[in-house]
């Protein structure tokens, strides 16, 4: 499912979410997670004093992603990929896309345990459009 939302309402929902997840890649490839309470201002997710590994992780491969886990147990985690750039102590992440997440059983499972038969759906996610995509 989608639904149109302008980059003004990506603002809003970062709002509603309390602390993130900032992933980078590393130079072994391998993905470098760390904690992080991101903001939202002139239409870039702000990180302050991202730390030395994702500093330079985000000089050689500026695509990150937060991920903030959703504020209910049934709700939905909001992702955003973007691109990186480093302002002194800040990170400021151009967003690329964005999209509500959250599991939801395969349509018609009587099961919900049960793995979904194949080509079901097996989760729920709204996209959010963000200006130029």
């Amino acid at each position: 499912m989608s639904i149109a939302v302008a980059v003004d309402r990506l603002g809003e929902t970062i709002a509603g979410y309390g602390f993130a997840y900032l992933l980078t890649i590393g130079d072994d490839a391998r993905p470098h997670v760390t904690a992080v309470s991101p903001t939202w201002s002139d239409a870039r997710v702000r990180v302050a004093d991202p730390g030395r590994r994702t500093r330079a992780n985000v000089a050689e491969r500026p695509q990150v992603t937060v991920v903030w886990p959703p504020p209910t147990p049934d709700g939905y985690s909001l992702i955003v990929d973007g691109t990186g750039t480093l302002d002194g102590d800040l990170l400021l992440v151009a967003a690329t896309r964005a999209v509500l997440h959250r599991p939801a059983p395969a349509p018609g499972a009587a099961d919900p345990d049960e793995p979904p038969s194949e080509g079901a759906c097996v989760a729920d996610c709204v996209e959010l459009t963000l200006p130029g995509s």
